[in-house]
């Protein structure tokens, strides 16, 4: 039998471990309520501080400032000329109407290095200088060309009143690409068979994985001298009597600022400070620039990853002017 004593000290052990685990427990919600806080304190921080980021970075007071005073508007005209991409014809018509508007803007200066890109990106950017000009018939507009001002750069280029560069810049390659590949020989070679069904002759003329047909590469062909006489026209209504043609003009060669000057492709050799200082008449520079904020950039790169590796697999690029 169990004497009373021990009774009395099993209660005792049994409340003790009673009081030991809600002590426990007690702790361990305590420690889950803090991680919880913990958390949420962190990433209350986070936001803050992104936020201040965006609020308070260079590119941000860019957008937002107001600038008094006579100035010189520079617009950046980098990379690639192609939808979505910084260079696109949306965020530079957008930053040309802003700095045409602007009631102290003396100058445009259209600072260029880029390669080239979409004819028709290059077209709308042309169209659009050509109708501001028109409007604001007393603010002239300058294309300064840094490393490289070729193709449908060099397209955009054409509709300023005057073209500067560097006398190593590289400028011209008046022409038009296009490229794919053709995998027909190596699907032989594997065994693989492909397999097409098309509602229309010609519809599938450009899959890599089919022998070209002479009429299609004809077409083709012709698609590209169309464009082509396209740019070429464009160059030669925006530089007038000033080109000195001679048989490789535009035969896609491109030439440094120096042979350029020589050609008539240019209208002098210096930089965007100097065009402001000495032509304009406004030291003042004034970035109207379009800027992404860091998101939209992130989610830009990703979609244009996304469609050139889309491209790429399917071994086509459409005509460029690069």
């Amino acid at each position: 039998m169990v004497s009373r004593e021990e009774r009395a000290q099993a209660t005792e052990d049994k409340k003790a471990w009673q009081l030991l685990e809600k002590t426990l427990l007690a702790s361990l919600q305590e420690q889950k309520r803090s991680r919880r806080w913990g958390i949420f304190f962190k990433t209350l921080t986070f936001v803050y501080l992104f936020g201040a980021i965006m609020l308070f970075s260079p590119l941000a007071q860019m957008e937002s400032s107001s600038v008094g005073g006579p100035h010189t508007a520079v617009i950046e005209l980098r990379g690639m000329i192609a939808d979505q991409e910084e260079a696109s014809a949306d965020n530079l018509v957008g930053a040309l109407r802003d700095a045409f508007e602007d009631a102290n803007t003396k100058g445009v200066v259209l600072r260029i290095n880029s390669p080239g890109g979409s004819p028709v990106q290059s077209g709308y950017v042309y169209d659009e200088i050509k109708r501001l000009r028109a409007l604001h018939p007393d603010i002239k507009l300058y294309a300064v060309i840094t490393d490289l001002g070729a193709s449908g750069a060099y397209y955009i280029a054409a509709a300023a009143d005057e073209i500067y560069a560097d006398k190593a810049s590289l400028v011209g390659s008046i022409g038009v690409t296009a490229a794919g590949f053709g995998f027909v020989g190596t699907m032989d070679k594997l065994g693989v068979e492909r397999r097409t069904y098309t509602a229309g002759e010609h519809k599938a003329f450009l899959d890599p994985f089919q022998p070209e047909k002479p009429e299609e590469r004809e077409f083709w062909q012709g698609v590209l001298n169309t464009t082509h006489q396209q740019f070429i026209s464009q160059v030669k209504a925006g530089r007038g009597d000033r080109l000195k043609e001679t048989p490789d003009m535009f035969s896609g060669l491109i030439w440094s600022g120096e042979q350029a000057l020589e050609l008539g492709l240019i209208d002098g050799l210096s930089s965007t400070s100097a065009v402001a200082r000495d032509v304009i008449g406004a030291d003042e520079l004034v970035d109207f620039t379009h800027q992404e904020s860091p998101f939209k950039r992130f989610t830009r790169q990703l979609g244009a990853s996304m469609g050139s590796a889309l491209a790429t697999e399917l071994g086509f690029s459409g005509p460029a002017l690069r």
